[in-house]
């Protein structure tokens, strides 16, 4: 299995199904890769685990700076093919993203999830993350 960046329209019409496990609110393909090419201009990239040429995984992330972490990298989506699932391959593509924060100098990776996912918190501290707080928001009406 290989990790590759997906950059192009042509290349990211290949993870819609897939992020759509995750953001269901997607409505189009198009959609999709336009908000991505928007994301990209903020430092938006797509990386991307593949199996027999076909996405199997796949995180959003970006590598920026605060105060709070310094230089680090935030994970925005990470989703795993169901079929994918307990073989490792999230696991893998975090790994390989933490190698990629380190060569940019990054010293955390952080991500979010949701307080009622705690499939994914179960998952994420194995993989070696701690929870550090919460996430608040508030709507903008």
């Amino acid at each position: 299995m290989r990790i590759a960046h997906y950059d192009t329209p042509e290349e990211l019409a290949h993870c819609y199904a897939l992020m759509c496990k995750l953001r269901s609110k997607l409505k189009s393909k198009a959609e999709f890769i336009s908000q991505v090419q928007r994301q990209q201009k903020q430092g938006y990239r797509l990386a991307v685990m593949e199996q027999n040429g076909k996405p199997v995984a796949l995180a959003g992330y970006r590598l920026l700076e605060n105060f709070i972490h310094g230089r680090f990298c935030y994970i925005d989506d990470l989703v795993t093919a169901p079929a994918a699932r307990r073989q490792g391959v999230g696991a893998d593509l975090l790994h390989n993203l933490a190698v990629i924060a380190r060569e940019y100098g990054c010293s955390q990776i952080v991500l979010d999830t949701a307080i009622s996912n705690t499939q994914a918190q179960a998952f994420y501290q194995f993989s070696g993350f701690s929870a550090l707080g919460l996430h608040f928001y508030r709507e903008l009406n």
